[in-house]
């Protein structure tokens, strides 16, 4: 301002002013500031950039694509101008050109932060593999080199390394979100009656998050807690939004909010534990919890990894997930549950609609192998196992999630390059959930992908009545679905190596008895075994809660914490 002040014509002035607002989350002020300093200078490439970054955080995808253009035609050799614009394309779902616009970023500008992982993550999303084992090997010698070659989530389902996965976080955490002092200590209150949680997450709708945890919210015990949410996602009028807002003591919307803002209103409100629903995934606030939103701060369900930061307490997990001699590879003190660490929803609706197989491309009597995990989940080695099983078992069919159309072109290509028929690959558009979960009647055996497992994707199966056979390895991601069968008693289909998976998953479509007594057993297991007891996982969980508060008001740092 004082800038100003002196030179209203100042377009660097207004350019600085914007970003600082962008920061605070004032958009509207931001946009009007970059206005200015476009007024002043028409080729100002960075004031055009800055207005698309704010646009596409209000989601106005198109309007930024156009900023960014603007920019690109003032400068084409403007590295940060493609790869923001390829992160547009990438939300739009258009990946053809997503990957483009990366492509020209890394070659303008290779050392570019998160480039090589943004490039490798699109053409992940779309099947197409070619160079991945060059692409991924560069990736990882940059994390080890502590540079930012790629979002933490998108290593989780390349690799299946914790201890790397880990210094990816750290990477993200150092550069991005240190740990900002600027609020000062908080100081210890009383202890009182009621434990005050927060929950924080931008998924209080129709998500995944939202899905799993509803009941949680409801059933928590309102006497011994006093529940917050603070929401700073999308302002939805859905019908789990309408069913979330009820189950909390006060439901707040924040997303107009700076990161800084959250956490001293959260202090104001003397929140006893904050509990970050979203780790490094979409529409994240890391920088909330770096300003010590809680004296006690736990990152659960939303991140399956360690956030690498020293102010996020505790995760929490259980005895598969994370294993005690893993613990090196988390920064936080691990909270183990005694079951699995996911909580379930017992009121998910299944869908009364029966679906034939042949409504849905399914033949009438060959086995259904199925997957519905997002593309980028499929590796090519698990892709190459999962054409070996097809291969062994005659009239098979390997039923898929269709989220775009590069992948099932690609997929097709890599099954006829495999020497199976791409006619055998049957391809699942989206529909409401009630009605996926009743689709999957239809199916045999779900197969799981490594090292990034199925995770709600699991429990909607076993929900709906759908044997899962996982391959469980070292990381977090690659050992949920292993603690969901563990939890509902069906052991026997965690595996340990591909050939155990592959000749497990030859076995059961090759003797219907078999198979048919798995599914009987997990029918009868559904509601007698800890997955779905979402009473008992809420009283684990409060035990947990109580855990923490007690170390704390003993001043007592954050332990390993097991809750029997």
């Amino acid at each position: 301002d004082k800038a100003l002040n002196l030179n209203p014509n100042f377009a660097d002035g207004w350019l600085n002013k914007g970003v600082t607002l962008y920061e605070l989350k004032r958009y509207d002020e931001a946009i009007a500031h970059y206005d200015k300093a476009l007024n002043l200078n028409p080729n100002f490439a960075d004031g055009w950039l800055n207005k698309g970054v704010v646009l596409h955080q209000l989601k106005r995808y198109d309007e930024a694509i156009a900023h960014y253009d603007k920019a690109l035609n003032l400068n084409p050799n403007f590295a940060d101008g493609w790869l923001n614009k390829g992160v547009t394309l990438y939300e739009l779902k258009r990946y053809d050109e997503a990957i483009a616009d990366y492509d020209k970023a890394l070659t303008l500008k290779p050392d570019l932060d998160f480039v090589c992982g943004n490039l490798l993550h699109a053409n992940m999303n779309i099947c197409s593999w070619s160079g991945l084992e060059g692409s991924l090997r560069n990736i990882c010698q940059k994390v080890v080199e502590k540079k930012l070659a790629s979002q933490p989530f998108s290593l989780l389902a390349l690799i299946d390394d914790p201890g790397l996965h880990k210094q990816a976080s750290r990477g993200l955490i150092y550069s991005k979100y240190p740990f900002n002092p600027i609020l000062g200590p908080i100081l210890k209150h009383p202890k009182n009656q009621k434990i005050k949680i927060g929950y924080f997450s931008a998924d209080f709708h129709n998500h995944a998050t939202g899905y799993l945890m509803a009941e949680l919210f409801e059933l928590h015990n309102k006497y011994r807690f006093e529940l917050i949410a603070f929401s700073f996602g999308p302002i939805a009028k859905d019908e789990m939004r309408h069913r979330l807002e009820k189950s909390f003591d006060r439901f707040m919307e924040v997303g107009d909010k700076s990161d800084l803002e959250i956490a001293q209103l959260a202090r104001s409100l003397d929140i006893d534990i904050a509990v970050d629903l979203k780790g490094f995934t979409q529409d994240s606030r890391t920088g909330i919890f770096a300003h010590r939103a809680a004296p006690i701060q736990v990152s659960y369900l939303g991140y399956p990894g360690t956030m690498g930061a020293e102010y996020m307490d505790y995760i929490i997990a259980d005895k598969i997930l994370i294993p005690e001699g893993a613990q090196q590879a988390y920064s936080e003190r691990v909270v183990y549950l005694p079951n699995s660490y996911q909580v379930n929803d017992r009121k998910r609706l299944i869908s009364d609609k029966q679906f034939t197989r042949q409504e849905l491309g399914l033949p009438e009597n060959g086995f259904v192998f199925c997957c519905f995990n997002n593309n980028f989940k499929i590796l090519p080695a698990t892709f190459a196992g999962w054409m070996r099983i097809l291969k062994a078992i005659e009239g098979s069919v390997l039923w898929l999630f269709q989220d775009n159309a590069w992948a099932v072109e690609n997929l097709k290509q890599e099954a006829a390059n495999q020497g199976v028929d791409p006619g055998r690959l049957v391809f699942a558009e989206r529909m409401p959930l009630s009605e996926h979960l009743a689709r999957q009647r239809q199916a045999d055996l779900f197969l799981d992908t490594f090292p990034y497992n199925a995770h709600t994707t699991t429990s909607d199966a076993l929900w709906a009545g759908l044997p899962v056979l996982t391959l469980m390895g070292n990381s977090f991601a690659s050992r949920v679905a292993a603690s969901l069968l563990n939890a509902i008693g069906l052991p026997e289909l965690i595996t340990n190596t591909q050939e155990e998976y592959e000749a497990l998953a030859i076995a059961l479509a090759s003797n219907p008895e078999k198979l048919a007594a798995l599914k009987q057993k997990l029918a009868n297991n559904r509601l007698t075994t800890p997955l779905f007891d979402t009473p008992k996982f809420t009283k684990d969980l409060e035990r947990a809660y109580v855990q923490m508060y007690e170390r704390h008001q003993a001043d007592q740092p954050p332990e390993h914490l097991f809750v029997e």
